[in-house]
């Protein structure tokens, strides 16, 4: 089983839920590419299991422009054996929160197995931290229950 943890992080808020997804995920997969957006090779993207994307909303509910290769990277690929999750932080001053979480959820359902999204307001706190585990039982429990 192989997995990624693809992120981008502005103010560091995401970075931090992306760690702690990272070092949950760690404790049930040995594969584990934990990958800023810079970083990513897309013509690896189909050879994961299991791929969780986090990402910052910028303005008033919109992809960051670093992330938008990869929205369409994964539109433009078979990934429909890949399960998914997105997570992201956000703030609820803008009208339209986490609204990058959100055009990511909707593209991923079409695209993948999506199995779990996980929104944060600003830096992640304890009880956000809490929903963690259960962000990447979500996860593993979709790989569980896709046939071969």
């Amino acid at each position: 089983m192989k997995a990624a943890i693809i992120y981008t992080s502005v103010t560091g808020n995401t970075a931090v839920l992306a760690e702690e997804i990272y070092i949950e995920m760690n404790h049930h997969i040995d594969d584990i590419d934990f990958l800023t957006i810079d970083q990513v090779d897309f013509d690896a993207l189909p050879d994961y299991d299991i791929i969780a994307i986090g990402t910052y909303t910028w303005g008033s509910g919109e992809l960051p422009v670093e992330m938008d290769e990869l929205f369409w990277e994964i539109e433009e690929r078979d990934l429909q054996h890949v399960i998914t999750g997105v997570f992201g932080t956000g703030d609820r001053f803008y009208p339209y929160f986490c609204g990058a979480v959100d055009q990511f959820r909707d593209m991923l359902y079409v695209q993948s197995q999506l199995a779990v999204t996980l929104k944060v307001e600003l830096l992640p706190q304890g009880e956000d931290l809490k929903k963690v585990p259960i962000f990447c039982e979500r996860l593993l429990s979709k790989l569980v229950s896709v046939p071969a």
